[in-house]
């Protein structure tokens, strides 16, 4: 493969005398030859210890390690050069030997029975087009094989199915595939797919991994379970790449025995060593609320950060919000018996057919008579038919889905809920149909689902928000700001407004509508009422006022820039309205507090000067003035080279922007295991799984892969018995 030249922030310190030295990054590049052993904090010489006979002058690169850096960059008499020696030196012999090796068409096996060129296109071919067939339908997430691949078959698979097609518009192909190919060659083995499919799989992670390159970077984790009831766990990477662009990558999804931290922890360090990556340079930890992720003690973020000290756990935003809505809607007994009765009533309309038929022709007749009537407009994609939304367990967004679609439909519903109770099949049905009409032509029910319908409005905005890719921490608390100065206006302004559409509804359904300024008798078994308010009363500070409350005392509680002082600070290299929240101070809290790894004493100096002259160059520049977010400031200091000048202030930046927002990318990755690992696929291999998985979602690292290459590394993975080159 490749020495293994492993970064570390900083290497092991040796006493040399009165002197303290230590292994250097760049002598990599100045001696590529060298690996290095972190656990003896020694280098080895790759090609001698390959190939080196065990002569005592090379011991110290080959069985014991050399470890002497005084003798290093020392002029004439350096070590590393000492042991290179003159063009018959044996280090010299050792590494031709490595090129030797890694030349597959010099073995002597290819040498002594080497096939015509002409043969050797041929084979090239046929393998292109099992190549491309492989990437066509993993990018598609189609299945490979088929149920029966014999010639008598009428369907032999996407595969073989794939090859004749291209074979039908290509002469010079056909002639080469299937029946038409040596048996010692066909490569239409399902193992040769697999074997595609990992190189490609492992080109598109090494090509993520030279764009993480040196940058800190952040971890993302879920885990779910596939098809086959196995436990999956997805690793995303965040990282700002070289153009100061934002990225989140997944790299892997890696089969686990339980969900412990310590199992989680061990199979995701596996993946960071085989890939190179030090924990030391992560600078973030995204992950749910689970115990065995975000527990303070024993967590999987509370070992990692005894590792790592500066990879900051963030709770997932998405999640966050889930929690404060679902919560805020469990406080109020009222709004808790909507969403109790809403599943039950949509469940009655879709769980028959005939029902959902019934439905939408009821909703056919109301868009007819409307639009007779004036009450709606005609136009292109207006007016069409739909269907209720089942609410979702997982994603609250699911509900306000639900809540417009009943909206829509909800005399279409009636309706039907009229003709069930006069014409159900059963008892038991018109009971339960009766149950929900008494419920929807209720004036509570009508004012919780207006009420919510509004409520959710506002909060769906931020939790769709929160879905998108690659959002950085500044967006997602200015989003949270925004919400809840929403719901302040809607709690200051809005009921009036409300409760005159919920009047005008409730009388185009011929529903009892309470007087308002009546009295209001609560339903109890306690002896008397000491408090008399008015229905109105009661509807607006009961339910109004409480159920908008709730969502902004959760919203303050779990999305407080209190608990997390470091998302505070970080607002202050916001560019949003012309660097308004700037200040030197708080930025350099930062870099000092969060982050004193990546900034050592001198460089907090050059950082504060670097700061007073960004102040007034970049500040005040009208280039830099209509920029909106964090994000667009880094890919402007590398577009404009600015980041030389101020190469502190944006390595500050690039960490701000690693640390995590949400888990959705993760979530992303499971919604593509269910197209790729399906009922009727669902013993793949893990490899199989997790190659499969990485092509069809980074798919735009794979269209770049060249297919000669592709072939290449094919042919030298192992002996191969047709020649390729």
């Amino acid at each position: 493969m490749r020495p293994y030249q492993s970064m570390l922030s900083e290497y092991p310190r040796s006493e040399f005398g009165k002197q303290q030295r230590r292994f250097q990054y760049s002598w990599f590049k100045k001696f590529p030859w060298l690996e290095y052993s972190p656990s003896k904090d020694a280098v080895f010489c790759f090609p001698c210890y390959l190939f080196e006979s065990g002569k005592s002058q090379q011991s110290a690169f080959t069985i014991e390690g050399f470890k002497s850096w005084k003798c290093v960059n020392d002029g004439g008499k350096c070590a590393f050069l000492s042991h290179e020696g003159g063009s018959n030196s044996v280090h010299n012999t050792s590494s031709n030997f490595v090129v030797d090796l890694m030349n597959v068409t010099r073995h002597i096996d290819k040498v002594m029975n080497r096939e015509s060129s002409e043969q050797i296109q041929k084979n090239r071919l046929r393998l292109t087009a099992t190549i491309e067939s492989v990437r066509w339908l993993s990018l598609q997430a189609c299945t490979l094989r088929g149920h029966d691949e014999s010639l008598d078959s009428q369907n032999r698979g996407n595969f073989i199915e794939m090859l004749k097609l291209l074979g039908k518009w290509n002469d010079s192909i056909t002639n080469v595939i299937l029946e038409k190919a040596p048996g010692n060659a066909k490569y239409t083995s399902p193992e040769v797919q697999k074997e595609i499919l990992h190189i490609i799989g492992n080109r598109v992670r090494n090509k993520i991994r030279d764009e993480i390159g040196d940058s800190k970077f952040c971890i993302l984790v879920d885990e779910a379970k596939d098809i086959s009831n196995k436990e999956q766990m997805a690793i995303i990477f965040r990282f700002v790449n070289v153009n100061g662009v934002l990225r989140e990558r997944f790299f892997q999804i890696v089969h686990v025995s339980d969900t412990t931290a310590v199992t989680l922890k061990k199979e995701i360090c596996n993946v960071l060593t085989r890939y190179n990556l030090e924990i030391n340079n992560m600078r973030g930890q995204g992950y749910d609320g689970a115990s065995n992720m975000s527990g303070i003690f024993n967590g999987l973020q509370a070992l990692f950060l005894k590792d790592c000290p500066y990879a900051y756990y963030v709770h997932c935003f998405a999640h966050r919000l889930q929690l404060a809505l679902v919560t805020a809607a469990e406080k109020e007994i009222s709004i808790w018996l909507f969403f109790s009765n809403l599943p039950i009533i949509i469940n009655l309309m879709t769980s028959s057919s005939k029902r959902n038929t019934e439905l939408q022709s009821a909703q056919a007749n109301e868009i007819d008579r409307s639009i007779a009537d004036g009450e709606r407009e005609l136009g292109r994609g207006a007016n069409q038919i739909d269907n209720l939304q089942r609410p979702g367990t997982t994603r609250w967004s699911s509900h306000f889905d639900s809540i417009c679609s009943l909206i829509d439909m909800y005399d279409a519903t009636i309706n039907v809920l009229e003709n069930i109770i006069k014409d159900g099949s059963s008892i038991s049905m018109r009971g339960e149909a009766g149950g929900s009409l008494i419920v929807m032509k209720s004036f509570d029910f009508i004012f919780i689902l207006h009420l919510m319908h509004k409520i959710m409005g506002i909060t769906n905005l931020l939790s769709r928000d929160l879905q998108r890719k690659s959002i950085d921490i500044l967006i997602a608390m200015n989003l949270v700001s925004f919400t809840k100065a929403l719901l302040l206006n809607l709690r200051n302004d809005g009921f009036d407004i409300l409760l005159s559409n919920v009047i005008s509804f409730c009388t185009r359904l011929d529903v009892d509508i309470p007087e308002m300024s009546a009295c209001y008798k609560k339903y109890s078994r306690s002896c008397g009422q000491k408090d008399t308010i008015t229905v109105e009363h009661h509807f607006h500070y009961d339910i109004f006022n409480a159920a908008i409350d709730f969502q902004l005392e959760e919203l303050n509680f779990r999305f407080s820039d209190d608990t997390v002082e470091l998302l505070s600070l970080s607002s202050t290299l916001d560019p949003n309205d012309k660097f308004k929240n700037f200040n030197i101070d708080k930025i350099l809290i930062i870099a000092k507090k969060y982050y004193p790894e990546d900034f050592t004493r001198q460089e907090m100096h050059h950082l504060r000067s670097q700061l007073l002259h960004f102040e007034i160059d970049i500040v005040c520049n009208e280039k830099f003035q209509n920029m909106s977010t964090i994000s667009e400031l880094c890919q402007g200091l590398f577009e404009t080279k600015k980041l030389e000048q101020y190469h502190l202030i944006d390595r500050l930046i690039r960490l701000v922007l690693t640390l995590p927002v949400s888990t959705t990318t993760t979530e992303r990755a499971f919604s593509a295991m269910k197209h790729i690992k399906k009922v009727y696929r669902n013993k793949m291999g893990e490899d199989f799984l997790t190659d499969s998985m990485i092509i069809y979602i980074e798919r735009e690292f794979v269209s770049s892969i060249d297919t000669n290459s592709i072939i290449d590394d094919y042919y030298i993975s192992k002996n191969r018995k047709s020649q390729l080159q």
